[in-house]
């Protein structure tokens, strides 16, 4: 193998697929990234045997090869390296790779791409087109809710219902629940559900970045992986394997009182009140006051760290329906409100202790529900 490629090219390339790299692993080689030659370009590969991530860049090749080498030590030699060419070589003895960039070189020992872990190909099943734009707004109104240890592991997944060109993602980690439906780019071929890590999803939304282009996803007919294709990138999931709860009962149907405020109004006067919480089992009281004689409403919200202090605010809000009172964990309602972006939201609730609804007005395909927290008052 030999061939030349720009430096920055290389390091962009390597941030790609650094997050693919494993880090404490029981078989070494997966903290290695896989470099091969294909159609004239460079195409570097990364798997931590849940997720691979594939990228390619151009390059000017005139020998064809493959290696893989220690990805930390291979992306930090790079990024020291100044912004020009870089000549890379195969050397069979000791097999590795020979880089030089200006008036810098090295030699790095590798290993035979064979033993790396072969990354599956995915080359039917159902596809299915979303604009760039919606599926980062969907990850990041959703991603954040799955759970993030494995004592259940369907709940560190969202769930993903495609049906016509309707979508669904669901997740929930016990505490709360994230539920966002919107269009694919076109109808999908048949109905289907399945199971994405939600760290997948996470990985997918940072290398969206700016892409205009929609997004093309697969998955295979039997549910065991899901391949997204993004601009020169491949993400390739393993799916969990199991059945997500059913999430539609978990969402109240009625409500007894529903206050809407201006989101960042609320989300200031949360973060505030997390602050005393900390120090309080992470307890927030809303208490939501309707208006009298034609006033509007208002939303106290309050918190207290008995050996420190405490703290409330108010923030006026439009009222439907009588005087209520709930406890949310500061942690869950300041993670909810911060992805909401601006714009005012409802606040649905029954009794404090039933699940408090959260609904932004500007977005009728997303609904979040949070369990409450068991106060005195």
């Amino acid at each position: 193998m030999q061939l030349s490629c720009l430096q920055e090219n290389l390091s962009r390339g390597l941030s790609v697929v650094q997050r693919a790299v494993a880090t404490r692993t029981t078989l070494p080689i997966t903290q290695n990234v896989l470099i091969s030659t294909d159609n004239s370009r460079l195409k570097l590969s990364a798997t931590n045997l849940e997720i691979a991530i594939t990228t390619w860049i151009g390059a000017k090749v005139e020998d064809e090869g493959s290696i893989t080498i220690p990805a930390r030590l291979l992306t930090e030699f790079v990024n020291s390296l100044p912004p020009e060419r870089i000549d890379i070589s195969l050397v069979p003895q000791p097999l590795g790779l020979e880089l030089s960039c200006a008036r810098f070189e090295a030699h790095i020992n590798g290993q035979d791409a064979d033993d790396f872990p072969p990354i599956p190909t995915v080359e039917s099943g159902v596809i299915g087109k979303v604009s760039s734009e919606v599926l980062k707004d969907a990850i990041t109104h959703v991603a954040f809710a799955a759970a993030t240890e494995d004592s259940r592991p369907v709940l560190t997944g969202v769930q993903v219902e495609l049906s016509g060109d309707d979508f669904t993602f669901a997740a929930a980690d016990g505490f709360r629940l994230a539920v966002y439906k919107g269009k694919l780019a076109e109808p999908v071929s048949e109905d289907v559900s399945f199971l994405v890590p939600a760290r997948a999803l996470q990985e997918v939304n940072r290398l969206i970045g700016s892409q205009d282009e929609p997004i093309e996803f697969t998955v295979t007919p039997s549910k065991s992986q899901a391949l997204f294709r993004l601009d020169n990138v491949e993400v390739l999931s393993q799916l969990v394997q199991g059945t997500f709860p059913n999430y539609s009962q978990l969402i109240p149907e009625k409500y007894d009182t529903r206050a809407v405020v201006d989101l960042e109004a609320f989300l200031r006067a949360t973060r505030t009140a997390s602050i005393f919480a900390r120090d309080g089992s992470g307890i927030v009281r809303v208490n939501v006051l309707a208006g009298e004689n034609g006033s509007s409403g208002k939303l106290k919200i309050s918190s207290r760290a008995e050996e420190l202090g405490d703290n409330k605010s108010e923030i006026d809000a439009t009222v439907e329906g009588q005087e209520s009172k709930i406890a949310f964990n500061s942690k869950y309602l300041g993670e909810v409100l911060d992805v909401l972006g601006k714009g005012e939201v409802a606040v649905e609730t029954t009794t404090p202790s039933s699940p408090g609804v959260i609904r932004p007005l500007n977005n009728e395909g997303y609904v979040h529900v949070v369990m409450p927290m068991f106060v005195q008052w």
